[in-house]
């Protein structure tokens, strides 16, 4: 079903298109799930996570346009929200400049409104070229019990190739592999994101012989307004790794 020429009442599904729109057009968020905490004082009708919807409870809220994402949404659950007649806006990037575009579409031609000034600074941090001087090779672990790791063609994993670090397991044949901490390929580095596994300086760490560092999930692997400061932030934590 398409987008409604006029759009009053939204419900997205993802952490990251929640702030993008929340950032954009404060009041047009009729719900959300619980994990999407940006802004802080966002007040709207929470429907569960982004894996178990309370579908009956987006259907209620009568939404213009429900935004999910292909990776993070079940296509059941999307499906169902479909034949509902709930019109869907369905992201699916895996590099910045992919996710920038994205969030422009989402934002005039799902959302109808203009263009945010955020996007244009996100737009000139990210048009910068990667830095110069040897690249690292990292592992980037997203799960533990058991052991999951960012493979292929991963919105994170471009993040971190702009910012001079390459993903030791980019040539995976999945997106997000198990893997033995024993018998991975030759790394120098490895970043320990705080979501979706909330990895810490006391909990990740000392599974590995190679240096670790701890980075803002938010920072790493969303796709909204963070993408402001999200170069610069992780830059300097990786810096001093």
């Amino acid at each position: 079903m398409p987008v409604p020429e006029r759009v009053d009442r939204v419900v997205s599904l993802v952490p990251s298109l929640t702030e993008s729109i929340a950032a954009t057009a404060p009041g047009l968020l009729v719900g959300a799930t619980k994990w999407c905490t940006h802004p802080p004082d966002l007040e709207v009708n929470r429907v569960r996570g982004t894996k178990n919807p309370d579908l009956d409870a987006i259907i209620a809220l009568a939404p213009d346009v429900v935004c999910a994402n292909a990776e993070e949404n079940r296509e059941a659950d999307l499906e169902a929200l479909r034949a509902a007649g709930l019109p869907l806006w369905v992201t699916a990037p895996v590099t910045v400049e992919q996710a920038l575009t994205s969030l422009d579409r989402m934002l005039r031609l799902a959302c109808h409104r203009p263009r945010p000034s955020w996007l244009d600074e996100a737009d000139a941090v990210w048009a910068a070229p990667p830095p110069a001087g040897p690249r690292r090779r990292a592992l980037v672990p997203i799960w533990r019990r058991p052991w999951m790791a960012v493979g292929r063609d991963t919105f994170t994993g471009d993040v971190l190739r702009r910012l001079g670090v390459d993903n030791v397991l980019a040539d995976s044949p999945e997106r997000y592999p198990r893997f033995d901490p024993a018998q991975v390929g030759q790394h120098d580095l490895v970043v320990l994101p705080d979501e979706p596994y909330a990895f810490s300086p006391v909990d990740g760490p000392e599974a590995f012989d190679a240096p670790s560092v701890c980075v803002s999930g938010r920072l790493l692997t969303w796709y909204g307004p963070s993408l402001v400061v999200a170069r610069g932030q992780l830059a300097a934590a990786l810096a001093r790794s």
